[in-house]
């Protein structure tokens, strides 16, 4: 029995994340962190979008494709930097998984397609790519926003949630305002949307 492109192209990708050297702890032992967390996009995807075009499912499982391999230290350790950075990582990461979607059977219209979610182009006008752009900060903040809440002071965390919040659509806000949390970090999201 052959897979479809779909499984292919998935395959491919869980493949590469599985490839990253971070490990962390997970409900199935620890794991590969990047796999981890593509999973984590893809379950917020069903939340969000339970019928989403195959095209946005790539790309939301693809959005941190071999993000190991370019450290954020390989950049200056400035908002300039940062910036550089994510554009840098949101190309090539649209590269990467373009060439897989074409090895897997998609036409070159549907790599592009995904190729332009993972590079949020037209973010706020197209609804794919706006709802990649809300599960990736509901995973942020399911995932990640704990651990930098303890990194960072307090104006940075609320300065960071109110332009996470402001990326986000009213479904997100709805899904976000839902997600488990410390009473400490309900309360910093609490005095980020009341400012």
């Amino acid at each position: 029995m052959s897979n479809s492109k779909f499984e292919i192209a998935i395959r491919q990708i869980d493949e590469a994340h599985a490839q990253d050297p971070k490990r962390v702890p997970s409900a199935r032992g620890e794991e590969p962190y990047e796999l981890l967390y593509s999973n984590k996009m893809s379950e917020y995807l069903e939340k969000c979008n339970p019928d989403a075009s195959e095209t946005l499912r790539l790309a939301v499982r693809a959005q941190h494709l071999r993000r190991w391999e370019v450290p954020r230290d390989s950049y200056a350790k400035t908002k300039t930097g940062y910036h550089l950075w994510r554009t840098y990582l949101k190309k090539r990461q649209a590269e990467l998984v373009a060439k897989i979607c074409l090895e897997s059977g998609y036409s070159e219209d549907d790599a592009n397609r995904v190729a332009a979610l993972v590079r949020k182009e037209n973010l706020k006008q197209d609804t794919e790519t706006q709802t990649l752009e809300d599960v990736a900060c509901l995973v942020f903040l399911d995932d990640q926003f704990e651990e930098f809440g303890r990194e960072h002071d307090e104006a940075k965390i609320i300065g960071i949630l109110r332009k996470t919040w402001g990326k986000m659509s009213e479904c997100g806000h709805e899904l976000a305002l839902k997600i488990s949390m410390s009473d400490h970090a309900r309360e910093l999201i609490m005095k980020a949307l009341a400012e």
